[in-house]
C-alpha cells in the first residue's frame, strides 16, 4: 500500500476514493479501522472515519489510530481529508488533527488545499469561494453543526492551532509544480507548518499533487485527490467493470444545505417523497415500521424519497425545540434504523445525502469495506458494499446536480452516469 487516507467523514471518504479510483489508482474504502489483518491488494485505502463533529480529544485518537494502521501498511504518504468547504468551528478539530498527525509522522509541513474546482470550491488569496460567492455567504454559514462564517482559510485555521501558517498565491501555482516546491521549502525554512495553497482549476491540482509528491503529510479537500495518483504512477482508465444491482430504489435526504433542498423539490415533482418531521419522530408520533411500509407500497420503478431537509428558519425552530445535539440525534438513529429496515425487505439500491445521515446509515448496516464505482457526480461514486448485497451511494449535501436522486438510482443499477 503507498497512500494512506484518513477522512473526517463518509461522504467525504467515498468522495476521496473516487477521485483516486478515477486517476487510476485501485482504492479501497474502509469504514473505521481495520479490526485486524490486510485490506484487499491496493494501492491506496480510505479509512471513513466519522469525526468532524467531535471533540477534539476523540478526533486526535482516532485518527492516529488510523495512522497507525495506514503506516504499518507500508504508506509512503499519509492524506488527510476534510471538507472542500472546511467544515469546522474556531475550535474545531482540523488544526489539532493536522498536528497530532504531523507531530507523528515528523512532517515540518503539510500543505492546505481545501479546494474542489470540479464543485465549484476555490481557493484564492487565501480565502475560499464556493462558485462566485465567499464560502460565509455561501448558505455554509446556516449548516446546522459547523456554521462557517469566516472565508479566509488561514485564519479559520489558526484559530484551531498554534502552528504559524503561510500562503502559496495563486501566481507562484500558476508557475508550475518546480515554482510552488520552492515556496514551500522557503516557507518551511522560514517556520511556517501550514500552507494554504490557492486553488483555482484542476491544473492547480495536479501541479500541487506533483510539488508535494516526497512530502509525509498532505491535507485538503477530495481535489487534491486528482493531482496525487501520478506520483505513485497511476494510470487513468483502470478499474473493474461496474454491474450495479437492478432491485428496488430508495432515497434517505437528511442534509439540510441549499442544493439537497433544489434537489428533494425536483424530485418530488415527479416521484413520491414523505417529509419527516423532527419532533414527531422524537416523541414517538413517526415510526420507522410506517416508513418502510409506505416505501414499499410505491411501485417497484419508483424512488421513493425519505427527507428530513428543511430551510434554515424551520431547522432553528426545531432546534430551539429539541435542542441541536438532539435533533440531530434523532434524526440519525431513525436515518439508520430505516436504512437496515429497508434493505431487509429488498431495497438493494441505497441513495443517501447528507454527510450525518451518511455515517448513521453505514454505521447501521455494518459496511466494513466497499469497492469503488463509477462516478454519479463529481465527488460522488457507486459503491459496492464488500460481502453485501446491495449498493449505494453517500453524497455529501452540497453536491450532486438538481435530478441527483434519480441519476444516481439509475447508475447504481447500472446506468450511464
Amino acid at each position: 500500500m503507498k497512500l494512506g487516507c484518513i477522512a473526517d467523514d463518509f461522504t467525504g471518504a467515498s468522495d476521496l476514493g473516487n477521485m483516486l479510483a478515477r486517476a487510476g489508482m485501485p482504492t479501497t474504502l474502509c469504514i473505521g479501522v481495520p479490526p485486524g489483518g490486510r485490506v484487499p491488494d491496493t494501492d491506496a485505502a480510505v479509512l471513513a472515519l466519522k469525526t468532524r463533529s467531535l471533540p477534539v480529544a476523540d478526533a486526535v485518537a482516532q485518527s492516529l489510530a488510523a495512522l497507525d494502521w495506514l503506516r504499518a501498511q507500508g504508506c509512503t504518504q499519509i492524506y488527510f481529508k476534510y471538507c472542500s468547504t472546511f467544515d469546522s468551528t474556531p475550535k474545531g478539530n482540523i488544526g489539532p488533527v493536522l498536528d497530532a498527525l504531523a507531530d507523528r509522522l515528523g512532517a515540518r509541513r503539510a500543505v492546505v488545499v481545501p479546494a474542489f474546482p470540479g464543485t465549484g470550491r476555490r481557493v484564492f488569496m487565501g480565502h475560499l469561494f464556493v462558485n462566485d460567492t465567499l464560502l460565509s455567504r455561501s448558505g455554509m454559514e446556516d449548516h446546522p453543526l459547523t456554521p462557517m462564517t469566516e472565508p479566509d482559510i488561514r485564519f479559520w485555521l489558526g484559530l484551531q492551532t498554534e502552528a504559524r501558517i503561510g500562503h502559496v498565491s495563486a501566481e507562484i501555482v500558476r508557475g508550475g509544480s518546480a515554482a510552488i516546491r520552492a515556496a514551500l521549502d522557503a516557507a518551511e525554512a522560514e517556520g511556517l507548518r501550514y500552507l494554504v495553497v490557492d486553488t483555482v482549476d484542476d491544473r492547480d491540482l495536479e501541479a500541487i499533487g506533483a510539488a508535494v509528491a516526497d512530502d509525509a503529510l498532505v491535507s485538503g479537500g477530495s481535489g487534491l485527490g486528482l493531482g496525487l495518483p501520478a506520483n505513485f504512477a497511476a494510470k487513468p482508465g483502470q478499474g473493474v467493470p461496474w454491474q450495479g444491482r437492478r432491485g428496488r430504489a430508495a432515497a434517505l435526504a437528511g442534509s439540510c444545505s441549499r442544493m439537497t433542498q433544489q434537489q428533494v423539490a425536483r424530485h418530488a415533482m415527479h416521484a413520491p417523497v414523505v417529509r419527516l418531521d423532527p419532533v414527531a419522530v422524537a416523541d414517538g408520533r413517526q415510526t420507522v415500521a410506517e416508513v418502510v411500509e409506505w416505501v414499499m407500497a410505491q411501485r417497484e420503478d419508483d424512488v421513493p424519497l425519505i427527507s428530513s431537509t428543511m430551510p434554515a428558519d424551520a431547522l432553528a425552530a426545531v432546534q430551539e425545540r429539541l435542542g441541536r445535539a438532539r435533533s440531530a440525534e434523532v434524526l440519525e438513529v431513525f436515518f439508520g434504523a430505516l436504512a437496515s429496515a429497508l434493505v431487509a425487505r429488498g431495497i438493494d439500491r441505497l441513495v443517501v445525502g447528507g454527510g450525518e445521515t451518511s455515517g448513521a446509515v453505514v454505521s447501521a448496516l455494518g459496511i466494513s469495506t466497499a469497492r469503488i464505482g463509477p462516478q454519479i457526480a463529481p465527488g460522488v461514486p457507486a459503491l459496492a458494499p464488500e460481502d453485501g448485497h446491495f449498493v449505494c451511494t453517500l453524497k455529501s449535501g452540497n453536491f450532486g446536480g438538481p435530478d441527483f436522486f434519480g441519476d444516481a438510482a439509475r447508475v447504481l443499477a447500472g446506468g450511464a452516469p
